[in-house]
Formats: C-alpha cells, sequence, structure tokens
C-alpha cells in the first residue's frame, strides 16, 4: 500500500457562504475543533492508510495553509523520498489567474502526476470534514475491477438542495447516473469530491480533456466519461459522518456536532490518529468562580467567566463575569468582563470588550472576523 497511491489534495474551493471565515484563507487552512484545520483530517487520513507521498494544489489565500503545513514534520511527510510536496498556484501556466476548476488545477500540475512512481492516485477536496480509510477504497476499488472509484456518502449533512453533485449507484458498485446541482436530488449518494485512479489514466484523462478545453473534472470530464461507458466507475460508500464545510452554518453545525463524545470517538480514533502543528502552550487556567459545561476548550485559555456548549481555540481569555454560550471562539481572542455572548463565531485575535453583547439564534450565527475589536 505505502507504493501503491499517491495522494493530491486540493485546496482551491471558494465559497461566498463562509463569508469572512475564508476571506484570508482557504478552506483548508480553516480553523475547526478546537486545535486544527480542515486539512488535518485529510493529511492524517492519507498517512494513517499508508500513504507517504502527497501532494497539495494551492491556489490564493495559501499563506496561513503554508503556516499550518510548514515542512509537514507533524505527518511525517519530511522525509527524502516521498512526503509532502506544495503545489504553488499557476505553475506552468503563462498567465496567472485563478484555477477554474479542478480540471485547470491537474493540468496545471501535470508534471507531479508524472514523475510520481505510484501506479494509483487518489485526489480529495479540502472542504469536507471526515475519517476516511483509503485502504479500503483501495481494496474496493481492485475487487470491483474499477477504473475509477468514487467516494460517496448517503448522510444529510453532505446534501444541499440545489447544491451538490448525486450518484446513481447500481449492482456490484456501479455507478449508473450523475446529477450536479439539481433543484430536487432524485439520489441519495452525495459524491463528497473523492476519487481513487490509476494515475496514468488520470494524466491521459486530463490531456484529452484540456485539449477539449475543458475546465470541470466532475462538469465535463466525469460526466463524459459516464456517458461514454469507456470506463468501469465504481461507487465507495463512506458510511460515517461526515460534514461538507461550505457555509456558516455548516461550519458551526459540524463544531457544535463534536460536542457529542459519540461525534469525537468517530472523528479521532486513537489507531487513526489526527496530527496538527504543535504550538507548546501551558495547560488551560481554570479561576476559582470559573464555570465550564459542555465545551471543548484547548491547551493555553484563561478561563474566568462562563463557556457553555462552545468551541474554543488555544490562548483565549474570557474575563470574569463574561458568559460565553454556543460559541466558536478562535486562538488568542479576549471576551472582556461582563460581556455576554450567545452563537457566535469569533475568529482569531479578536477582541470583545466590556460588557458588550452579541446575541444570535443558533440557526445564524455572528460572525466576527479577525483581528476585529468589538
Amino acid at each position: 500500500m505505502k507504493t501503491s497511491i499517491v495522494g493530491l489534495i486540493y485546496t482551491g474551493e471558494q465559497y461566498e457562504r463562509l463569508e469572512c471565515l475564508t476571506r484570508v484563507r482557504s478552506v483548508a487552512a480553516l480553523p475547526v475543533l478546537g486545535r486544527y484545520r480542515m486539512i488535518d483530517f485529510m493529511l492524517s487520513g492519507m498517512v494513517n492508510s499508508g500513504i507517504r507521498n502527497v501532494g497539495i494544489i494551492l491556489q490564493k489565500n495559501y499563506q496561513s495553509l503554508l503556516d499550518q503545513l510548514g515542512s509537514g514534520k507533524e505527518w511525517d511527510l519530511h522525509g527524502k523520498r516521498g512526503g509532502m510536496t506544495l503545489l504553488p498556484p499557476f505553475a506552468g501556466q503563462r498567465n496567472a489567474s485563478n484555477y477554474e476548476g479542478l480540471l485547470d488545477a491537474l493540468k496545471s500540475n501535470l508534471s507531479f502526476l508524472r514523475r510520481s512512481q505510484e501506479r494509483y492516485i487518489a485526489v480529495t477536496d479540502s472542504n469536507i470534514l471526515y475519517s476516511l480509510d483509503f485502504e479500503d477504497v483501495f481494496k474496493q476499488h481492485l475487487e470491483c475491477n474499477a477504473d475509477i472509484s468514487l467516494v460517496y456518502t448517503k448522510e444529510r449533512e453532505a446534501r444541499r438542495n440545489g447544491v451538490g453533485r448525486y450518484l446513481g449507484v447500481g449492482e456490484d458498485h456501479i455507478v449508473t447516473h450523475l446529477e450536479i446541482d439539481p433543484s430536487i436530488p432524485r439520489y441519495e449518494n452525495t459524491y463528497i469530491g473523492v476519487f481513487l485512479i490509476r494515475r496514468e489514466l488520470l494524466i491521459d484523462l486530463v490531456d484529452r480533456a484540456t485539449s477539449q478545453r475543458f475546465h470541470h473534472f466532475t462538469r465535463e470530464l466525469l460526466a463524459r466519461v459516464l456517458a461514454n461507458g469507456e470506463y468501469r466507475v465504481c461507487g465507495y460508500e463512506y458510511t460515517q459522518r461526515s460534514w461538507l464545510i461550505d457555509s456558516v452554518a455548516a461550519y458551526y453545525k459540524a463544531n457544535m456536532d463534536a460536542l457529542d463524545p459519540e461525534v469525537r470517538r468517530m472523528l479521532f480514533n486513537p489507531e487513526r490518529p489526527i496530527w496538527t502543528k504543535l504550538r507548546d502552550e501551558m495547560p488551560t487556567r481554570y479561576a476559582a468562580g470559573a464555570k465550564v459545561c459542555n465545551s471543548l476548550v484547548a491547551d493555553g485559555c484563561v478561563i474566568e467567566g462562563t463557556v457553555e456548549d462552545s468551541v474554543i481555540f488555544r490562548g483565549v481569555t474570557v474575563a470574569p463575569g463574561a458568559s460565553v454560550r454556543g460559541c466558536i471562539i478562535m486562538q488568542d481572542a479576549i471576551i472582556s468582563r461582563n460581556a455576554e455572548l450567545e452563537n457566535c463565531i469569533l475568529d482569531k485575535l479578536t477582541t470583545v470588550r466590556e460588557d458588550k453583547r452579541l446575541v444570535a439564534p443558533s440557526t445564524f450565527p455572528i460572525v466576527v472576523g479577525k483581528n476585529l475589536v468589538i
């Protein structure tokens, strides 16, 4: 397995519905669950599956992603052979502009595909929160004698009416239909942007598709492959929970769901650990008058007020008399005395002054951008 598959992570997705959360960072660098970034789950899943050669396609707003990834040592991807390869935007393009989709990105990075030695390649988007075992996908791929294996889920968290990619899957896991952005999906199988394919076949498909001026992998290349019936396309069902992070509401729900111990046990399986960038911090200090209930609190915090049903990242200060309920408070934020927050998302280095009050319904949480003072 270790020499069979090369991993490729596409970090070019842009979602306006994430508002200021992705204004200065890519979705892959979005902080989640107290101390992690979205890309930690993709990288850890690949490493846990024995993949030791991983390419990461960058697009715009990738500085925070570079800071998170470093040399790749946290994932043991910093060796002389294989390891992590950062693929900067527009390498090989004469005119720098945003990739129009995954197909454009693959075309611009064909050199990485060609110089890799592995027989197969696993490609994934970076906007899905999950804990996928690529070994299981690979095993079914071989058993079905598939040319392409598409990973899908029946989880409702991954479904969006009017937006999404849905698969019709028949006997022997064969994919029979593909729907893209239907108003009312006919199929319950949501394609989550992960596929496994023979590396040489992917190179050939990308070459042929771009020669016909295609730009979108699913809408044009994959739809054409299914229509022609030239290749055997199979579906692999991911049966555990997953979350499509494409809006503020979806981001908020994913973090709140992680307060459930069963969800945490699924995401953080001791046999398949999730690694992230290390930041040496003192343990969180809880003052005598602090009250904390049903919350995830990272290290380096100072909690002197009330925290309930919330996700608190590293280095956050909650002053005496402050109340935080149903909130996501990112790194190094300061909640001053007697401030009241309910159903809010505060980005990094945010300060809420004394006696301020921010309250919203859980269905429409308030989002405060990075470095702001309220």
